[in-house]
């Protein structure tokens, strides 16, 4: 059972995840029935940080409290992503887990873990932006670039800020059940548990440099809800559908199909923030004929149904 929580801090550190840990782990809900932990937050690098918003914080335990935590959660923080770390940082951290303890990353956080050596051979996750940097500072790690958190045994990883949420509340609902776990987002006024993953959120934007197929990008653009081939592109092109392709996977990165498929989805999430046409309306205008093609292919590329989407996207109601 989970008893024992510590935060480990670096200079630099985000205040918005460092609160996200404080608010799950570190408040006092016994009047409410829920569990009250031993909670510390402790400095890695001396007893005053500075902040990613200019405050410091000070008062902070040392190192050594973390070799009694059951859980060591590390938020994100300013250059965690290409910063060097203390070493009796990592060892703690290598020592915990060792020892049978559980690590808990927010957003860039996950970084020290991947210096510490514990993403290797691990599924894990990071905030969409740094998904290629993880990858390639630690080519052993298994990087999930759409999900909002992994659970990979003792280390769970989290995405940007919100995710955090998401993993702590997850860490919640293991130790204890989902009626703790619920409580505690009722109290935090949050969704217990988030449909979908960060593909949601990603934004893609159109490529730039198509020098011999950026003309037949901008017709596909206009004509999303039309059937088209690989042969009639590659027409238009004045290319050998052969050669089409090829240059095409040259200058955008991807097939045709998925380049065409993206831009439905792409503009499928955008009348369904912009607008209040019905879901059948916007999938004949995004190109997926009826509302079972766009469900289908909204739940493969974002991991979210189009109805739950919009009620996510859409602003708030207007209140009179």
């Amino acid at each position: 059972m989970l008893r024992n929580v510590a935060v480990v801090l670096l200079d630099g550190v985000h205040p918005f995840e460092l609160g996200v840990l404080c608010e799950v782990f570190g408040l006092d809900r016994s009047a409410q029935g829920l569990p009250v932990y031993d909670f510390a937050v402790v400095s890695a690098e001396g007893p005053v940080l500075r902040t990613h918003a200019g405050f410091t914080i000070s008062a902070l335990q040392g190192l050594d409290r973390l070799e009694e935590a059951d859980l060591i959660c590390v938020p994100a923080g300013d250059t965690y992503v290409v910063r060097d770390y203390p070493p009796e940082l990592l060892d703690a951290l290598r020592r915990a887990v060792n020892r049978g303890a559980r690590v808990l990353s927010v957003c860039a956080g996950v970084f020290t873990l991947g210096a510490a050596g514990l993403l290797d051979g691990r599924r894990c996750a990071t905030h969409w932006m740094h998904s290629a940097e993880l990858a390639e500072a630690y080519p052993l790690a298994d990087v999930q670039p759409d999900v909002l958190y992994v659970d990979d045994g003792p280390v769970v990883t989290s995405a940007g800020t919100a995710a955090g949420i998401d993993a702590c509340l997850h860490v919640v609902r293991q130790e204890h059940g989902p009626e703790v776990a619920n409580a505690i987002a009722r109290r935090m006024v949050v969704p217990p548990h988030r449909d979908g993953g960060q593909a949601q959120f990603i934004e893609r934007p159109l490529p730039t440099a198509c020098d011999t197929v950026g003309g037949v990008l901008a017709w596909m653009e206009r004509h999303l809800d039309s059937e088209m081939t690989v042969e009639q592109l590659a027409e238009r092109a004045h290319m050998s559908p052969r050669t089409f392709a090829r240059r095409f996977q040259q200058e955008t990165g991807t097939t045709p199909y998925r380049w065409l498929l993206r831009q439905r989805v792409l503009l499928a999430q955008e009348l369904l923030e912009g607008t209040d046409e019905t879901v059948d309306a916007i999938a004949g205008r995004s190109g997926f004929g009826n509302a079972a093609g766009l469900r289908h292919h909204f739940l493969r590329t974002l991991g979210t149904t189009p109805n739950v989407y919009r009620r996510t996207f859409r602003g708030p109601t207007r209140v009179a």
